[in-house]
């Protein structure tokens, strides 16, 4: 298929954008920390709650399906799950694999594997007890030691473990085949009480013929790394995949810079489809498959056609425009030149998944790394951790891949490469889209573009490049309403006006980048400022004070404290002024106030400096209670404290949580000044 023209200019930084008219909403949009996004059933579910709906079930009486594999087509070379099982382990490694979506394969066996940690949240979210850790059935399907679905002795059963095969363009060029090198997707498992699908998946057990030159495993590093963030971003209302369990392989080691322990987490998603799965079957022009897979995900995925959004009444949109919904398959919609049909839907509807996830990236500092094709997700969520990191002082320029020397995957950059790679994911998609009202005639689906008659492809492309040009400007009106929306959130502002961008937004960001101030931290302290004390300039610049680390010997380059405390006093002011106008003088300070920042602005986040301390501890010291403690505060982000606080879903279930208050108070703290802004590589 040929390429379709870059679809729109790429976005510049959102604290540079020019501001875009914003609706006011309701007050409890601003403060809500859930994001309701759609289930692959078509159900609607709350992003980032912590709502307790039963005690759980047995990983037994969990309802499992394997709707990915019985719809779309499997290797051919192992056409079916017995033929895979009855091959030798070796014969399933690295090799191309054509005309298929996945292969069927196991994972590799594990001697004495050890239960280092569940996710409470993660087992809540799949319907399970949170006893079930404790089963020799969890422990075992944990590593991949019991395939559920298969009996070995008949070589039959309802399902059997696959991995998927994808492409994608690394650091923007096209790195061909790659695949689920290591990651062997077990079953769909579908929460009884909510309806709620999750894909279940082992990552680090073992070769598949998606391995290349590696070896099918991860380290104990970069698997704490992933099991952490995992459930922080969910916690956090940050659309992502989540980390069910974490065990130690105590005889593997494996070979990255240097060695290393292995690992394996449970991973789980509403689906693990990535734009890389598209790029594979359009770098082999195999249209038919393109067509199959899009069909798939219209249907199963996002849970049916009429659940896709619907032309806006302005195509390039605007924040806060919501599109229509329940539109027929069928359905036609659009001026001459311009039709949507429903693979266009389809595309909107991930365009405006990953708009929002992105918005949501900048307004919490959160870097992925390592932005590849291959690790954006159709469902818009975040996918695939290797070196990913928060934001410690703000810099725009900071990428957390120290393999990233042209800082393609800033923080900078994030919203523009999610924006080019949601255009490589046009060009796979273009004739679908470019078809418009042609896309379900006989001739096009049997014989689609013909480039050799300019009368008929002509207006193809041109619609296919309208189209996913308008969509782009979508993408930029989404991503800026809900960028809005949030950082008018932190504030503790209730409603946005346009002055706001210039005057608060982006002045505080130039500030925060000029006087090497952290990012979240700032935010969780202004949370608690009063504005009864913010009434003179004397004042402003005494508050300024709680702004500045304690651990440094200055607030800047080439800054003295008297300016700098001066900028940031002149900033509060104008803050103070907008939350008197926002609330009332009286109300500004309420305990509603600091209550709904406090809600919105962390107290805990999981910066390098603290994994690498959790990493050592639990792989040189043996220790295993700071895994589960880091977790405990990664998925409750927004509590003043934790330690001899009553939680419903603690480590150990409902009770009064026991922690370590001095590690509380450390890892909450100012960042030690020689472990900010830390890089990692790609290696895991």
């Amino acid at each position: 298929m040929r390429s379709l023209k870059p679809a729109a200019r790429c976005l510049a930084l959102a604290q540079h954008m020019k501001s875009i008219p914003y609706a006011n909403q309701p007050f409890s949009a601003f403060f809500s920390t859930t994001n309701k996004i759609m289930a692959l059933n078509g159900t609607t579910i709350e992003n980032g709650t912590h709502q307790l709906t039963s005690d759980g079930i047995s990983l037994s009486a969990l309802p499992k399906s394997w709707h990915f594999t019985a719809s779309l087509p499997p290797d051919a070379a192992f056409p079916t799950p017995a033929d895979s099982h009855k091959a030798d382990r070796d014969d399933l490694g690295p090799r191309q694999v054509k005309n298929a979506i996945f292969t069927w394969v196991r994972p590799e066996k594990q001697r004495d594997p050890e239960l280092l940690a569940v996710s409470p949240a993660a087992m809540r979210d799949l319907g399970l007890a949170l006893s079930e850790a404790d089963t020799e059935e969890f422990r075992k399907v944990a590593v991949g030691n019991k395939i559920i679905g298969w009996d070995e002795e008949t070589l039959s059963g309802p399902g059997y473990p696959w991995a998927q095969c994808y492409g994608g363009f690394q650091f923007g060029q096209w790195a061909g085949q790659l695949g689920d090198g290591r990651a062997i997707s077990l079953f769909e498992g579908t929460n009884p009480a909510t309806g709620v699908r999750y894909e279940v998946q082992l990552k680090g057990a073992g070769m598949t013929p998606y391995s290349r030159f590696a070896d099918g495993k991860a380290v104990l590093r970069s698997s704490i790394r992933e099991f952490v963030v995992s459930e922080s971003l969910h916690a956090l209302g940050i659309p992502s995949t989540r980390a069910l369990a974490i065990s130690l392989l105590p005889h593997s080691r494996v070979r990255r810079e240097t060695m290393e322990p292995g690992a394996i987490v449970v991973r789980m998603a509403q689906s693990w489809l990535r734009f890389g799965n598209f790029d594979i079957l359009r770098a082999r022009g195999d249209r038919k498959l393109v067509r199959q897979l899009a069909t798939y995900i219209g249907e199963e995925v996002f849970g049916g056609w009429d659940k896709l959004p619907g032309r806006l009444a302005d195509p390039e949109g605007a924040p806060g425009d919501e599109p229509p919904r329940g539109i027929p398959k069928e359905t036609i919609a659009g001026p001459p030149g311009a039709e949507e049909n429903r693979f266009h839907r389809l595309y909107r509807e991930i365009v405006r998944r990953n708009a929002l996830t992105v918005a949501k990236w900048q307004i919490y500092g959160f870097m992925n790394g390592v932005l590849n094709t291959d690790n954006t997700s159709i469902f818009g969520l975040s996918i695939d951790f290797g070196p990913f990191a928060f934001m410690d002082n703000f810099d725009p320029n900071y990428t957390p891949n120290h393999d990233d020397f042209a800082l393609r995957y800033s923080y900078r950059n994030q919203a523009t490469i999610i924006w080019w790679n949601l255009v490589r994911l046009g060009e796979a998609l273009g004739e679908l889209i470019g078809a418009g009202p042609e896309v379900d005639s006989e001739s096009f689906v049997t014989n689609g573009l013909n480039f050799d008659d300019d009368a008929a492809s002509k207006p193809i492309e041109e619609r296919a490049h309208k189209l996913i040009t308008q969509a782009g400007e979508e993408f930029k009106a989404v991503f800026m309403g809900e960028f809005k929306r949030l950082f008018t959130a932190r504030l503790g502002l209730k409603t946005y006006k346009e002055s706001d961008f210039d005057s608060l937004f982006d002045s505080l960001l130039n500030t925060m980048e000029a006087l090497e101030l952290d990012y979240n931290l700032f935010f969780r302290r202004l949370s608690t400022l009063k504005t009864a004390d913010l009434q003179t300039e004397e004042a402003c610049q005494k508050a300024a004070e709680v702004f500045f680390s304690q651990v440094e010997d200055r607030p800047g380059p080439g800054t003295d404290e008297g300016k700098a405390r001066k900028r940031v006093g002149e900033w509060l002011d104008k803050w103070r002024v907008r939350l008197e106008e926002d609330w009332s003088t009286s109300a500004a300070d309420s305990e509603e106030r600091v209550a709904a920042m406090k809600k919105v602005n962390p107290n805990f986040i999981p910066r390098g400096w603290i994994l690498d301390e959790v990493i050592h501890r639990v792989e040189k010291k043996g220790e295993r209670d700071v895994l589960r403690r880091v977790l405990h505060m990664a998925t409750h982000p927004f509590e003043d404290a934790w330690t001899g606080k009553e939680f419903e879903d603690g480590p150990t279930g409902k009770g009064v949580y026991q922690g370590d208050k001095a590690e509380e108070e450390r890892w909450t703290g100012d960042v030690p000044q020689q472990k900010k802004a830390m890089q990692c590589s790609c290696s895991s």
